[in-house]
């Protein structure tokens, strides 16, 4: 380890020493800078994937990793917990902030609970808070661009509880709001779930709202993959209509690998108790803490910006890649993410994912709606802007993306992988990835 430089008066801290990673271990230290070197050389179009900032993983690579905090600020099951509990305080009221909205009748509020390891135990702590084993819950199919913590049957959530799922319309691709609240009346769900994977249209919230307040069901928002956007006040807010809302933060958020849950302040206890003691034990200080970094970033001005970006990358990578004779799902893009059907193209998803691949173009292959392939066939692909943006691309800057995708889709025999390889290398060159030091 190294001593690093003075924070204040003579404080100092300890950080990342790679010289002694390099030296301890120089295999793992290979795989730290190959994967540097594959973000910097390629284009990073996974939806749910997005670049920190240094000051994220700076807090990652701290020595908060050391500490064992159960339970909560001021309530701890260790001692020694004073600076921890700081950084667990400052994120929270950021956090609260953050998606704190105005509604009719004034401010609101919300209660945050940042230690959730990942969405899943986020989507976990939710189920055990508000529902009981056996119980009914309508969620979208998984098919139809749901989630696996939505009711699969490899998951808990199918396995302990009751699913019941809502699909999208054959004709517009949209979540088919007549089917929800047949079901719902059909079911009589105890809770109701609004919120997906690979859906690129914005959801309505209130009708969702509306639903349940008619069955008598909880509502909950998983909104993984888009919380950034609200955060950045691109897109609506469901926290007005919402009980709970789950998601990760390490999507459009940009902050480190983990989850987050915000509710109702009447539901905080019940959360909170659902998260430590029923499903998790000790929390990642150190992952708490650069969340609460990640949040500092989102309440400045320039995140609305960039959150504005993303939006506007998606619809133009969107409508690049229709433009190539690839079928936006749905017929487009409200988000940061968009569908593409590639059955015209006579390509699978699991075709084109590996052709992109060899051309330096990170993206996955994806099921579309009522897809005749299987899972890991797939008739689409699913692409995402946040990185790209994050990178300081532009709409202008889509255009060749979504050509460098299609001729990447249509390389049957890899004859052209190299020279896409390099023309890639020469775009992400202009907008690099964690770009190295002058000098460096």
């Amino acid at each position: 380890m190294s001593q690093r430089g003075s924070v204040s008066g003579d404080a100092t801290f300890w950080g990342p020493d790679f010289a002694a990673l390099a030296e301890q271990d120089p295999q793992i230290a290979d795989v730290v800078v190959g994967e540097l070197d594959r973000l910097r050389g390629g284009l990073q179009l996974i939806a749910s994937e997005n670049f920190t900032s240094p000051a994220v993983l700076a807090a990652l690579g701290s020595t908060l990793s050391n500490k064992y905090a159960e339970g909560y600020p001021g309530r701890r099951y260790y001692g020694g917990c004073q600076q921890v509990d700081r950084a667990e305080e400052i994120g929270i009221a950021r956090a609260e902030e953050l998606f704190a909205v105005d509604g009719p009748d004034g401010r609101v509020a919300v209660h945050a609970n940042l230690q959730p390891h990942s969405g899943a135990s986020a989507n976990l702590a939710a189920y055990a808070a508000l529902v009981q084993p056996g119980d009914p819950v309508l969620a979208m199919s998984l098919p139809h661009g749901g989630h696996l913590t939505h009711g699969a049957k490899v998951s808990f959530s199918g396995r302990w509880f009751t699913p019941v799922a809502y699909t999208v319309r054959r004709d517009t691709e949209l979540i088919d709001f007549d089917e929800v609240r047949d079901l719902a009346l059909q079911h009589r769900p105890k809770m109701i779930i609004a919120g997906a994977t690979a859906y690129p249209r914005l959801i309505d919230f209130a009708r969702f709202r509306e639903i349940a307040d008619e069955v008598g069901a909880w509502l909950m928002v998983d909104a993984a993959h888009f919380i950034g956007l609200v955060a950045g006040h691109a897109i609506p807010s469901p926290v007005p209509y919402a009980d709970v809302v789950t998601f990760t933060t390490h999507k459009v958020l940009r902050g480190p690998r983990g989850g987050m849950i915000i509710c109702r302040p009447e539901l905080a206890a019940r959360i909170d108790k659902a998260v430590f003691p029923f499903s998790q034990g000790g929390p990642l200080m150190h992952a708490v803490a650069a969340k609460a970094v990640a949040l500092g970033e989102c309440l400045r001005p320039e995140f609305r910006d960039y959150a504005a970006a993303v939006v506007a990358n998606s619809k133009a990578l969107a409508d690049g890649l229709a433009a190539e004779g690839m079928r936006p799902v749905s017929g487009g893009t409200d988000t940061h993410l968009a569908l593409l059907d590639l059955q015209e193209l006579d390509v699978t998803g699991a075709a084109a994912e590996s052709r992109c691949d060899a051309a330096r173009i990170t993206l996955n292959k994806n099921a579309i709606p009522y897809d005749p392939a299987p899972p890991m066939t797939a008739s689409g692909i699913r692409v995402g802007a946040a990185a790209v943006t994050t990178q300081g691309m532009s709409e202008s800057d889509m255009k060749d993306v979504a050509a460098l995708i299609s001729r990447a889709v249509r390389d049957a025999d890899g004859s052209e992988a190299g020279d896409l390889a390099a023309a890639v290398s020469a775009l992400v060159a202009r907008h690099p990835a964690y770009p190295r030091p002058a000098g460096g």
